[in-house]
């Protein structure tokens, strides 16, 4: 069996290759990793549930048929977590609260299904942040993961936050999340891993607990960006189950993952982004982006004023509290007081919302996205930072109301505009601050346009190292 110490932190492509060439077993790697969850997950709190009884029986499967001959490819034998958004036969959905915990799903959900037919193995599901409102990742519930950054109990970035610190700390190699406000970049950027938001359409979200239709997507939380790309081409595609896929043509993102991007027109938008940004985050990314130049890319500055116009537009988060709302108004209208409080008084807000305002709105962003369009045409990608502030101690920002709503803001600020825009997204490690702590730059892409880019964090990662830097947590015993 390969070196433990390799194994925590080793992205799909590498397990793949010494699964194929017999030098690892799927039985091995999954026992690796339920005995790395058995050690961390007290502490560290990534995970709601764990099957190591199921996982090992699909891992003795994938074992049998590798053996036998019949290799699926690259994700055959891997094991993965899902957020507890998704359904998975026979497991209770909860979204983060315990009134769900009788929730039990009847069949798995379209992205579940498609990764356990690719050959890879369910270990568990991961929490999540009470209905996957919020960016921070607390959850007065069912509780709050902890960053594995930090021995103090920082936070992980919400709402996917048992996906990302589930990846981060090394218990799975990937774990899948959604996307509604920056709920799978923020973890991912906080935790120092890859975080690939898709666009709407792409993936689909059928038997994914909903926050937003307007807005929800499908991402994964990986090592890097060739993981995140591996994950994205089993998964993207039309499903009848969600009418948004429906009419999207497939795209081969390996054809060009590993081109150079010599002559790719990226831009540092001279806007809204770099707004109240912590001095340090600023600097690692602004340092970060000539890295683009010297592979050949054209990095310029532009004005991008829609990323401002977003942010008026969701200052109140009308489309998503109205969204929301209707999702949960039994649990909210008659069991308040059993929520999480600051979610709960949150998304109630939602029921105040007329249909006349949600429909201006709605109508307002169709607007605003093909302003958008037009903005960004010979523009290839962005390059902004993910948040602009890195994590903080949970009692810091959980102290009072105010200053968690003003954190959730913050950390919301520059991912949420990629939602209301439509854009897809990759957040990249590509630094630390000075207390350690990890940096994420986003590569904001047009609609449907994941090819460019992971292609673009795939160069970026080749010429850096900080997507290999792991957080020491051998504070844990």
């Amino acid at each position: 069996m390969p070196d433990k110490m390799e194994l925590h932190f080793s992205p799909i492509t590498s397990l793949s290759s010494q699964i194929r060439k017999g030098d690892l077993s799927p039985v091995e790697l999954t026992e690796h990793c339920l005995s790395r969850i058995e050690r961390l997950d007290p502490y560290l709190h990534a995970f709601i549930s764990v099957n190591p009884e199921k996982a090992k029986a699909m891992a003795r499967a994938a074992e049998m048929e590798i053996r036998a001959g019949n290799y699926m490819g690259p994700l055959h034998g891997i094991p993965f977590a899902v957020k507890d958004l998704f359904d998975v036969k026979g497991l209770p959905t909860t979204a983060g609260t315990h009134r769900l915990k009788k929730n039990i799903a009847k069949k798995n959900s379209y992205a579940v299904q498609r990764l356990i037919e690719a050959g890879m193995i369910l270990l568990g599901k991961t929490h999540t942040v009470q209905f996957a409102y919020s960016g921070i990742g607390i959850n007065h519930d069912l509780g709050t993961p902890h960053n594995p950054w930090k021995k103090e109990h920082y936070i992980p970035g919400g709402s996917s936050s048992g996906s990302a610190v589930a990846v981060s700390s090394g218990m799975v190699p990937m774990a899948l999340g959604t996307d509604t406000g920056g709920s799978v970049r923020i973890p991912a950027s906080l935790c120092g891993i890859t975080g690939l938001k898709t666009t709407v359409g792409r993936i689909s979200r059928q038997g994914v607990y909903p926050l937003s239709q307007s807005m929800d997507s499908v991402g994964p939380i990986t090592r890097n960006a060739e993981d995140a790309a591996l994950i994205y081409q089993c998964l993207h595609g039309m499903d009848p189950d969600d009418r948004t896929t429906i009419g999207t043509p497939l795209q081969n993102v390996f054809d060009t993952l590993k081109s150079n991007i010599k002559g790719l027109r990226l831009a540092v938008p001279d806007s809204i982004f770099f707004d109240e940004i912590d001095p340090e985050i600023k600097k690692v990314v602004m340092q970060a982006s000539k890295i683009f130049t010297d592979l050949g890319a054209h990095v310029v500055s532009i004005e991008f004023p829609e990323a401002e116009m977003a942010r008026e537009l969701n200052r109140n988060g009308l489309i998503i509290a109205a969204e929301a709302y209707a999702v949960n108004k039994d649990l909210l209208e008659n069991h308040f007081d059993d929520l999480d409080h600051v979610v709960a008084s949150r998304m109630i807000n939602g029921k105040k919302i007329s249909a006349a305002e949600y429909i201006m709105n709605k109508n307002e962003w169709e607007k605003l996205r093909i302003q958008t369009e037009v903005r960004l045409r010979d523009t290839d990608a962005l390059l902004v930072p993910t948040t602009p502030i890195p994590a903080l101690p949970v009692g810091e920002i959980d102290r009072d109301m105010d200053t968690y709503l003003k954190k959730n803001n913050a950390y919301l600020k520059n991912t949420s505009i990629g939602n209301i825009l439509n854009l897809c997204g990759l957040t990249v490690p590509c630094g630390l601050t000075g207390n350690g702590l990890p940096v994420g730059m986003m590569i904001y892409g047009k609609p449907f346009h994941e090819d460019i880019v992971l292609r673009s964090g795939y160069a970026f990662q080749k010429e850096t190292q900080w997507h290999t830097q792991t957080p020491d947590i051998e504070w844990i015993s």
